[in-house]
């Protein structure tokens, strides 16, 4: 009897239950995918379609004609190359610098001992939770005082010094990752006659490329869509794409007015959308041809929890 039970309850199981737990997953990961995968779609559809086909209600994905117009305004708006050039210049770098000094930093508290080392992570670590609008005066009144404002410096210095945008998050996702390399690899390089530097620089730079590959993209990405910090430090002289994309509608108002009357030069939500697309594009780009290495990063450096 327990056995015709037992396997009665596994033929149910199979027939009933299996594909109804694998149904619900299903819906609820195309749920989650719709959710995120929305917006995108949203954006590039609406990008390319005429004033005529937002106002149609039977134009809801695809345009009846593609238009490359709203990319041109935008485009004009945007101040490209300009803004572009300011953008990769005033991320690209700081990011680099930021991956580098983070691990030197992290390589020092994970292989060397000093008084109140714990309390020093600690402090260091509390200072990724105090949000940016809280020392936003102060980085004015500082960077001010010593002449950097509305200068590439105000970017620059603080990535180099270890400063940079969620510095703490890197070098915490660093420490973890040298704590998990065996101290072996230094002893054998030291034994060798390499020094604390060249440790560092020939045996874990190579080992750590997938935790800087994961903070390169993160601080890519942060340094790239940040508006608050920069527009204050980088003022009118450095604009970069998110600087141009937060005042869009005031310049594009400039440069396309409508006085006469006429709705060909109103704004719309193509254009906006269109000047979005371009904002984000380089960004998407970086993630295509790095995508693997990203992937892979993730999985080795220990942050997806695994």
């Amino acid at each position: 009897m327990k056995n015709k039970e037992r396997r009665f309850r596994i033929s149910y199981y199979k027939t009933f239950k299996e594909p109804a737990t694998k149904t619900i997953i299903y819906v609820v990961l195309i749920g989650i995918g719709y959710a995120y995968l929305y917006p995108l779609l949203y954006m590039i559809t609406s990008s390319f379609m005429s004033v005529e086909d937002l106002v149609n209600p039977t134009v809801v994905w695809v345009p009846s004609k593609l238009t490359l117009d709203n990319f041109i305004r935008a485009w004009k708006v945007l101040e490209m190359p300009k803004s572009l050039w300011n953008s990769v210049y005033t991320s690209v770098i700081p990011a680099l610098a930021q991956s580098l000094i983070t691990a030197l930093i992290a390589y020092g508290l994970s292989r060397f001992e000093f008084p109140l080392k714990r309390f020093w992570i600690v402090l260091m670590l509390a200072t990724f939770l105090i949000p940016t609008q809280v020392t936003l005066v102060t980085k004015y009144v500082l960077f001010s005082t010593l002449r950097l404002t509305d200068t590439i410096y105000a970017t620059f210095l603080p990535a180099i010094f270890g400063q940079g945008i969620r510095s703490a998050i890197f070098i915490l996702l660093y420490l973890n990752f040298f704590n998990m390399l065996p101290k072996a690899f230094d002893e054998a390089a030291e034994i060798d006659g390499a020094n604390t530097f060249q440790v560092f620089y020939k045996i874990m730079i190579p080992l750590s490329l997938p935790a800087i590959v994961t903070t390169f993209i993160f601080s890519l990405v942060w340094y790239w869509n940040e508006t608050l910090l920069s527009g204050l430090l980088l003022g009118n002289k450095i604009k970069t794409l998110p600087l141009e994309l937060r005042d869009f509608v005031a310049r594009y108002a400039v440069m396309f007015p409508t006085a006469d009357g006429s709705a060909a030069n109103r704004i719309n939500e193509g254009i906006r959308m269109a000047a979005t697309m371009i904002t984000i594009l380089p960004l998407l780009i970086t993630y295509l041809f790095l995508q693997r290495q990203f992937v892979e990063s993730l999985e080795r450096t220990g942050i997806t929890g695994e």
